[in-house]
């Protein structure tokens, strides 16, 4: 087993270290965005879609992270400060990603609150309803209440805290050694009632079955939008992972294989949801409302609905938790290191921040409502900003860094690993993709998002 040369904590066996990556890919997106965006792009269509715009900007962007955080075996700012050349502000891109990480976390914990919330009205059956506009009163009777919001966030920040104090290997691999295997079996069970339902054919060719004159400039758009977002990247958490990766791990296969599994996590989500939502006469196209509305409603419409809306929700928190880690990791790792201190201090500092950050995210559904900048108000902006700027930037500038600042020779040698990958075209077809493709694919993501294309 290779260890860590840096004598910094990192993940410990091969298996922690996709599980991990995993886990920071795979989040919310996956149970609740990815359905709905199918749903609302034509089904199969967009699935198609999607597939070819990870290849082009999600995958790219993602080795590139890696493979430049396992060099510097660093946080995400003193990656790019030491990688760069000297003088240079390239630590801007990490400075962003840590920004980035902190204001997804200041909405996320809001959201995976309401998940967590979820599985207790679940199990009490108090969301037992065929009824969406009841189920809708449930949702709203939850965010607009300023107690049990900020409780259930500050729980959600309680839990992801400590399992961070653990540390990288025992803390964050440990946990998501367990969490993503446990994901993937309730996820199956979930697939397996559904597909037993008398309509389930119906989902499914919704779901495989590609009708091609649906492929517009929206749907691309949306696809595009989505490969960047879903798997972690442009905010610090891929570049401060890869630190952490075993100087002997393979890095554009272990991204492939995430890649792939979070897109697996992804269609089966689709195949737990779509086959149910046709069986009961709901609309796929439901968007937002799909997780908190649509779906109580379409469980209690089958037998034995509330045992399977309680695992619907334990498995959509474990995604959420997945990716909760990695992103609280990114400031925790910046402050042990550029700062000195202690993990401990560093992660019980960095929660104490996202509970005082978070609170108005929260609240902005309830007495904060009123309350507006730039238009917005602070659930909103939080997303805003870091959605439509910072992510864009940021993956903008890594392809930017590693296919022209850190050069062709030295990307090519990181990314053979000691002969691991030799092929010549492929590493050549990498870097055409980095240089030239991703950036312009994630350029026009930022232009859709800034409502300037």
């Amino acid at each position: 087993m290779a260890q860590q040369t840096s004598g910094r904590d990192g993940f410990a066996t091969r298996l922690g270290v996709l599980a991990a990556t995993l886990g920071s890919a795979v989040g919310l997106g996956n149970i609740w965005k990815f359905p709905a965006l199918t749903g609302q792009n034509g089904g199969a269509t967009f699935l198609l879609v999607y597939i070819i715009a990870t290849l082009l900007v999600g995958l790219p962007v993602m080795i590139s992270e890696i493979m430049l955080g396992r060099k510097a075996k660093a946080n995400a700012v003193r990656t790019y400060r030491e990688l760069g050349p000297k003088g240079q502000p390239w630590s801007l891109i990490g400075i962003s990603g840590v920004i980035a990480a902190v204001l997804i976390m200041g909405f996320y914990t809001d959201v995976a609150g309401w998940v967590f919330a979820y599985i207790f009205k679940a199990m009490s059956g108090s969301i037992a309803t065929t009824d969406p506009a009841v189920a809708k009163e449930a949702f709203v009777a939850l965010v607009g209440s300023p107690t049990q919001s900020l409780m259930w966030q500050w729980i959600v920040l309680a839990l992801v805290s400590a399992i961070i104090l653990g540390g990288v290997s025992s803390g964050i691999e440990r946990t998501t050694k367990i969490l993503m295997p446990v994901l993937l079996l309730l996820l199956c069970v979930v697939c397996a009632r559904s597909l037993t339902l008398p309509k389930a054919a119906e989902g499914l060719a919704f779901l495989f079955t590609p009708d091609f004159s649906k492929i517009t400039g929206g749907v691309i758009l949306m696809a595009l939008g989505l490969a960047f977002f879903k798997l972690s990247i442009g905010m610090g958490t891929m570049t401060t992972y890869g630190s952490y990766f075993r100087d002997d791990q393979n890095i554009p296969v272990t991204a492939a294989r995430v890649m792939l599994c979070d897109l697996s996590i992804s269609i089966l989500a689709g195949v737990a949801i779509f086959p149910a939502v046709f069986n009961f006469g709901f609309e796929p196209s439901a968007g937002p409302s799909l997780l908190f509305m649509t779906i109580p409603a379409v469980f209690a419409s089958m037998p034995g609905g509330q045992l399977f809306t309680v695992i619907f929700f334990c498995l959509t928190a474990i995604a959420a938790t997945g990716a909760m880690l990695s992103l609280f990791e990114v400031p925790v790792a910046w402050l042990v290191e550029e700062f000195k201190m202690s993990r401990s201090k560093a992660t019980i500092g960095t929660a104490l921040v996202l509970g005082v950050m978070g609170a108005p995210a929260t609240l902005s559904m309830s007495v904060l409502g009123d309350f507006k900048m730039f238009g917005l108000n602070m659930f909103d902006l939080y997303d805003f900003v870091s959605s439509n700027i910072l992510l864009p930037v940021g993956g903008i500038f890594i392809c930017i860094f590693a296919g022209w600042v850190w050069g062709s020779k030295r990307t090519r040698e990181l990314l053979s690993n000691g002969g691991h990958l030799d092929n010549a075209a492929v590493v050549s077809g990498f870097l055409f993709v980095v240089k030239w493709v991703s950036p312009v694919l994630v350029t026009i993501v930022l232009l859709n998002g800034l409502k300037l294309f």
